[in-house]
């Protein structure tokens, strides 16, 4: 499927802010099974510097920095990508094969997918994620089918409201309340599955999804969305299951739908960390601004290959929505009696 994503960030500064240092994960991973056809990213005012790099993950941040005082600051990222459907690997590996091959062995070869075992600020080891998973983690059971039921669970037992959790609302808490958003939802997805001593990421990208029977689709009116991706690793070859390589199966507790290399072509993935924090859409420092309004809108619409592409240096950039689309808009207000504060986006709601 061929995406257009628009992803608009704008802040309202009171007073202005006089400098500022801005990093900003706004461009679509590129990789064989998600192709990032065009990317543009547009910033007011004009940046004194600016740089793109690769993170450790492999993502795209964007550095730049604002030497001019102003008021309002509008950040415009387009972009287009070619997705591809979503499969569910026949990997039947042990749960308990993965946790032991994750312990300590000295001599072991070297696995990348050990980073994603270990807490993370947002996603802690605690026995509460522990004993709400063991549940989906019968003995012998195959990991896959064990993430599968736990993701079911979720998804029954976990109610989505809107507003209910704030950005940096503890996943403990969340999965005390029974309730949040999808950003709740993956990170509680996570802690369990690494309370369990296995291997599983954040992921934070776009849904595309329709506008209602008889209404028109708004632009702007989609949200962000996140997930979680649980590691399988290689399977030699059996009576009952074909060899397998080594991969990250994704899964959406908020909607119920799995796959690999996504859960469906209607996904787009934009980064991947160990939590929220590693791939906040945009943060940074700014001296002054003491308070400001942020206001995101996020696009994601099908491209019709049946028109031509009227500008192909720049797409349309990122957009995500999970099982509702909105527009978000959310102010902060900050006293204090320095003029130096930092600020971070919303990511998914």
């Amino acid at each position: 499927m061929r995406l257009a994503i628009s992803h608009e960030t704008a802040y309202e500064y009171q007073p202005a802010v006089e400098t500022a240092q801005h990093m900003a994960y706004l461009t679509p991973r590129h990789t064989p099974d998600q192709q990032l056809l065009s990317h543009h990213l547009e910033i007011t005012p004009q940046p004194t510097q600016t740089s793109a790099t690769l993170d450790v993950f492999g993502n795209t941040r964007h550095f730049f920095s604002l030497q001019v005082p102003h008021r309002r600051l509008r950040v415009v990222a387009t972009s287009e990508v070619q997705t591809q459907p979503g499969n569910l690997p026949h990997n039947l590996i042990a749960w308990e094969t993965v946790r032991e091959r994750f312990r300590y062995h000295a001599g072991a070869v070297f696995d990348a997918a050990n980073e994603f075992v270990f807490a993370s600020s947002m996603a802690p080891h605690h026995s509460d994620f522990a004993s709400y998973a063991r549940p989906s983690f019968p003995p012998g059971q195959g990991l896959l089918l064990c993430a599968l039921d736990l993701m079911h669970r979720i998804y029954r037992d976990f109610t989505y409201e809107s507003l209910s959790t704030e950005v940096n609302t503890p996943a403990l808490q969340a999965l005390a309340q029974r309730k949040g958003v999808c950003q709740d939802f993956a990170h509680i997805f996570v802690a369990c599955l690494r309370s369990m001593g296995l291997a599983a990421s954040y992921v934070s990208g776009y849904l595309l999804t329709a506008a209602a029977p008889g209404t028109v689709k708004l632009r702007g009116s989609d949200a962000s969305h996140a997930w979680a991706s649980v590691y399988l690793p290689a399977q030699s070859a059996t009576a009952n299951a074909p060899a397998f390589e080594a991969c990250w199966v994704d899964l959406d507790p908020t909607n119920d739908r799995a796959g690999w290399p996504s859960p469906g072509e209607d996904y787009v993935t934009l980064a991947i960390g160990r939590d929220f924090s590693d791939v906040s859409p945009m943060r940074g420092v700014i001296h002054g601004g003491a308070s400001h309004v942020l206001t995101v809108g996020v696009t994601v619409e099908p491209v019709d290959p049946a028109k031509p592409d009227l500008d192909t240096g720049c797409g349309i950039t990122q957009s995500q929505t999970q099982s509702q689309t909105q527009s978000q808009t959310q102010s902060q207000s900050q006293s204090q009696s320095q003029s130096q504060s930092q600020s971070q986006t919303p990511g998914f709601f």
